[in-house]
């Protein structure tokens, strides 16, 4: 069984589940998943859509929800018995999980680990009494396992294999109706909806900004599945002006289809710098959220592409300094710094050797052996 909460472990979860499969064709495969997991084969018995919250004025919020989920998920560990469960990144959720799932005996793997290296990394210490196996992405994350005396398995990142493009930027802007000979800036607002409300009218105020300053730019907006149509409709009401365009094919044509973009922090900074994609980084949440994280986070750096890089390589922009204003210069300048590219270039070199998902399924299954 996999529990995944959110679009990105959805679509990490699937790429396992594909690996899995293969391996071994006679698992049956269930879970909390998206469009993705569905995709690959895994049984979904509820949708990551009811998971998909962030901060904790959110979580509150959506506290009975989450509980009926969470009660949702025991029941049908204790109706199927799985052999193990998969538990996929979102810990605030699944270490709580995994604590009842240790009464019952199951094995417990935990891929994609909690970001310990980000903020209160003594809960390794409660990790290593619940979870049989860690899978992990980053090679600083197995250090930091191996410190505690925990069994780690480093796999690399799979977006080294994922990151496959279909058509190249000509065919993509073609086939949308946007020009070929102008600049095309990518909105990447997120993957859950209250991310959404908060990033698209900053980024639809800079793109308004960058399209006054030049008309030979056209705005590609890149639609999560995870995302109702309605509610990035609503915010472009007053945008009716602009030459934008709602992009729902494939992620990374879409991604290819930009001269540069505005990206909400995440995973989909990763999958830009793999594109080689100048950016900025923004990032929006409760007040409450940001003044607790603002205490506990102990690295300078929230974007996975900085980090991974261990230096900035591309500007972050966190609450009041993501305006329209500040991101509209970010772009300006990022789109004349033909240096960043080659710097995001070499990101890759970071993230391991092509067959993640493959060795993370290696994993699992001499874990069931």
């Amino acid at each position: 069984m996999f529990v995944a909460g959110e679009s990105s472990g959805d679509m990490r979860a699937a790429g396992l589940a594909s690996a899995l499969k293969k391996l071994a064709p006679t698992l049956r495969l269930s879970g909390i998943g998206g469009q993705y997991m569905r995709e690959a084969g895994v049984e979904c018995f509820t949708d990551i859509t009811e998971l998909a919250v962030i901060g904790i004025a959110e979580v509150i919020k959506n506290l009975s929800r989450i509980k009926k989920v969470f009660d949702q998920t025991l029941q049908q560990i204790d109706t199927t018995h799985p052999d193990a469960v998969i538990l996929v990144d979102y810990p605030g959720f699944n270490l709580r999980l995994a604590q009842e799932i240790k009464k019952r005996g199951i094995k417990i793997i935990y891929y994609i680990s909690p970001q310990v290296w980000a903020w209160r990394e003594k809960r390794v210490l409660k990790i290593k009494k619940l979870v049989d196996r860690m899978i992990v992405l980053f090679p600083f994350e197995q250090d930091i396992y191996n410190k505690y005396g925990m069994k780690v398995d480093y796999v690399g990142h799979p977006l080294v294999d994922e990151i496959i493009v279909d058509k190249d930027q000509t065919e993509i802007l073609k086939s949308i109706g946007f020009s070929t000979s102008k600049t095309t800036i990518g909105l990447m607002p997120g993957s859950r909806a209250k991310e959404v409300e908060r990033h698209l009218p900053c980024m639809l105020q800079a793109a308004q900004l960058l399209f006054k300053q030049n008309k030979e730019r056209q705005f590609l907006l890149l639609k999560a599945p995870t995302i109702p149509l309605k509610l990035i409709d609503d915010q472009l009401l007053n945008y009716k002006h602009l030459p934008l365009r709602i992009y729902i094919g494939p992620t990374y044509d879409g991604i290819n289809a930009m001269d540069a973009a505005m990206v909400a922090s995440g995973t989909a900074t990763l999958e830009t710098a793999l594109l080689k994609k100048p950016m900025v980084i923004i990032y929006k949440t409760s007040w409450l959220t940001y003044a607790i994280a603002k205490s506990v986070i102990k690295i300078p750096y929230i974007g996975l592409v900085n980090i991974v890089a261990g230096k900035k390589i591309v500007e972050e922009l966190i609450q009041n300094d993501a305006n329209a204003a500040n991101i509209a210069k970010t772009i300006e300048g990022a789109l004349h710094s033909p240096h960043i590219v080659d710097e995001l270039a070499a990101v890759k070199t970071s993230l391991g050797e092509p067959g993640a998902s493959l060795r993370a399924a290696q994993v699992v299954l001499s874990t069931l052996a």
